[in-house]
């Protein structure tokens, strides 16, 4: 009896990291999260280690929680990555058809595909993500799948991704000290997308925002493929610092105050019969005040904060910073009129209170939050923003694997969602052998 194929992945960011386990329910031939684990991470400081011994201990105690309620193994792992060491461009790559009947197979597209891999990068860098944008047969532009076609030269613009590689060797290390195999790297922006954007909005032209604590990752497709890839210095973790600064409280007080804030929305109080403007207004003031002794929050000095003031007057700014800056790097790789879809915003800081009305009045664009595509198993407590680059690494994994071993077509649509990188190892290649007939 074969081995019952597992998935595993990890997303280790500044805030937590989570770790997700996945089988494929044989009855319905889809993906379920049968293990999930999310601890509080320790030795991250903007999505970079600044500690291994501590983030051992923290990936120790994710990767534990979720093998305990799987009851499963872990062996192998995708891990994503994000921070300012992300970079990425454009390239493209040409060669000469080798079929005597100018018919274009897979193994062209393969060599095109590493043509365009060919850059020159400095030595401190390694490439994530090679992902095809389009093809070009002679003279016809813009096909998808050029497998099946004639003609002479093929060209492919690809999107490649890279990070710095003594950051990616330090989270290998952490990963393999503890007896699991890195399968791939994947950008955190790029998994985020897979999860939380449709088909359509790629087509139209969209940017994927994932706030995470201290770094925004930035994906923007165009026509439908992979167009730009960034990350800003700014995220969630500075609003939560704006609140302990304005309002003279500690940073775990803060964080409970936005949270509460961001899952309470702010009731509209409308008069009651017969009630006057004098009690109205004690009343709205009543529900305005934010109350730390009954959110169990021991500070000296404030016991009253109130939450027009914190939303507007403190959170509100830092949020505009950070879709301006987004607004100023689309604006200088002239992508802004290029995405009339909008933003689509996720990570736990969509989690934000007002954020969706403050995007739109920054970028004077639609915007809303995405949350992952529902999977099947233990999905009632996952299917939020903060979980979108989780269940995106699942996603990415299976679209790798039905790559690696289609043996009827070659996958280009599951490629332009971000599925070719470079430096898979033969082992992750086998990884879902048995899923193919």
């Amino acid at each position: 009896m074969s081995r019952k194929p597992i998935i595993a992945a990890i997303d280790l960011g500044t805030d937590k990291c989570v770790t997700l386990v996945a089988t494929f329910n044989e009855e319905t031939g889809k993906p379920q999260i049968v293990g999930v684990s999310a601890v509080k991470s320790r030795g991250m400081k903007k999505s970079a280690i600044v500690n291994l011994e501590e983030v051992s201990a923290t990936l120790t105690e994710s990767l534990d929680g979720a093998e305990r309620m799987a009851g499963l193994s872990i062996s192998e792992a995708y891990i994503s990555v994000s921070g300012s060491n992300i970079k990425s461009q454009n390239s493209k790559g040409v060669v000469a058809v080798a079929n005597p009947n100018q018919e274009i197979n897979h193994e062209d597209v393969e060599r095109v595909i590493e043509a365009a891999r060919a850059v020159s990068l400095p030595n401190d860098r390694q490439i994530i993500h090679v992902v095809p944008r389009d093809f070009k047969v002679d003279s016809q532009t813009g096909i998808k799948d050029p497998v099946g076609m004639t003609g002479i030269r093929l060209e492919s613009e690809a999107h490649i991704i890279t990070g710095l590689s003594t950051s990616l060797k330090n989270i290998k290390k952490s990963v393999t000290d503890l007896g699991v195999e890195l399968n791939s790297f994947v950008f955190s922006g790029l998994a985020s997308a897979i999860s939380s954007a449709t088909e359509t909005e790629k087509e139209l032209g969209v940017a994927v925002v994932d706030i995470g604590s201290e770094c925004t990752s930035l994906c923007v497709y165009v026509e439908g493929s992979l167009e730009y890839s960034a990350t800003i210095p700014v995220g969630a973790k500075h609003i939560t610092k704006d609140i302990a600064v304005g309002c003279r409280i500690s940073l775990d007080s803060a964080e409970a105050v936005k949270l509460m804030l961001s899952s309470n929305s702010n009731e509209i109080l409308t008069p009651k019969p017969g009630e006057s403007k004098e009690e109205l207004n004690k009343r709205r003031k009543q529900a305005d005040l934010i109350d730390l002794d009954k959110l169990e929050l021991d500070e000296e000095g404030t016991k009253e904060l109130s939450k027009k003031s914190v939303i507007e007057g403190i959170m509100v700014p830092r949020m505009k910073e950070i879709f301006t800056l987004i607004g100023k790097d689309l604006e200088k790789n002239n992508l802004l009129p290029l995405i009339p879809a909008g933003l689509v915003i996720t990570g736990g800081g969509a989690e934000t209170v007002s954020i969706i009305e403050v995007a739109k009045k920054t970028m004077r664009l639609p915007a809303r939050v995405g949350r992952p595509k529902e999977m099947e198993g233990i999905t009632r407590d996952i299917n939020r923003p903060t979980f979108a680059t989780s269940i995106g690494l699942i996603e990415y994994a299976i679209s790798q694997g039905a790559i690696s071993h289609s043996k009827s077509s070659f996958d280009l649509g599951s490629m332009f969602k971000g599925i070719k990188i470079g430096g898979i190892g033969e082992k992750a290649k086998g990884l879902f052998k048995s899923l193919i007939p």
